[in-house]
């Protein structure tokens, strides 16, 4: 299935999405962005965190189904993520198996490359600079042919993967940077904004799962460790910001009500399919908020 036409809304809104991601979580957002193919609804501008990243690539591509099939099906193989993975390859998520083996154009479910660059959206990933714990905004244009670098480095959680390099730079995930970039949606001009969350809306983020990674990697990374440790803090300050601007009509917030055993890395199929229903279902209210 390829993507509707740009321009389904026909206010004069600017309009944009986020998908913070969030691991095995994150198939919430797959469950979102399929409803939006099936509606044909598009946005001028895409924000993806870690995971949201990838789901967003396969959404601006118009593969529908595509993100579900690799949260159900290969996300269980032991070359996706596993304990094995991280004592050989040192990375517990094999990025370069999911965004290069399976999405490349010779791969089991590439990315329909050619939709992808055709889709008129602007196009934003977020990762954490490691040398300098500051936030790098890719954009469309530093994606390639089969060169999905950038996914793969705002994808990279600290400790359980090693740094992505970009240009000689070491990259983790977003999400400890700037894991709600609702701010910078706003900024670049957008007044209705789509926030997909894959926690709870009010269950504030805490710092402890957070000491002992950062811990580790501030041998190597320290302003990226840093960034880590106030992790909790700038989730829950940008959680906030994003009810603030749902109080004003700018942003729409979809939210899973639980988690359904899900975590990070931690999944089961039945969790996984209740999560994706989850989003799917949420997705019903966007229609409305961008006509509003």
């Amino acid at each position: 299935m390829t993507a509707a036409p740009a321009s389904s809304h026909t206010n004069a809104h600017k309009t944009g999405v986020i998908d913070v991601g969030g691991g095995f979580r994150a198939i919430f957002g797959a469950g979102v962005e399929d409803r939006l193919l099936e509606e044909g609804i598009n946005f001028d501008r895409c924000y993806g965190v870690s995971a949201g990243s990838a789901n967003l690539t396969s959404y601006m591509a118009g593969q529908l189904g595509r993100n579900h099939t690799f949260y159900t099906q290969y996300a269980f193989r032991k070359e996706y993520a596993s304990v094995d993975n991280f004592i050989h390859k040192h990375n517990f998520c094999d990025l370069d198996y999911v965004y290069g083996t399976l999405s490349n154009h010779d791969g089991e479910n590439p990315v329909d490359y050619a939709a992808f660059e055709k889709n008129p959206a602007e196009f934003t990933v977020v990762a954490c600079n490691g040398e300098d714990g500051s936030a790098k905004y890719f954009t469309k244009d530093d994606v390639h042919y089969d060169d999905f670098s950038i996914m793969k480095a705002s994808s990279a959680v600290p400790v359980a993967c090693q740094p992505q390099f970009i240009d000689g730079v070491p990259y983790f995930d977003g999400g400890i940077v700037d894991p709600i970039p609702v701010q910078k949606a706003i900024d670049d001009g957008c007044d209705r904004v789509v926030v997909i969350l894959t926690r709870q809306l009010d269950v504030l983020r805490e710092q402890h799962h957070d000491v002992a990674p950062a811990r580790i990697l501030r041998h190597s990374y320290p302003a990226a460790a840093e960034r880590l440790l106030n992790r909790y803090k700038t989730y829950n300050d940008e959680v906030a910001l994003a009810k603030k601007y749902r109080d004003d009509g700018r942003v729409l917030i979809l939210a899973p009500e639980e988690l359904y055993g899900l975590s990070t890395l931690t999944k089961t199929f039945e969790g996984l399919e209740r999560m994706y229903r989850a989003g799917y279902a949420q997705a019903a209210q966007i229609k409305d908020f961008l006509a509003s």
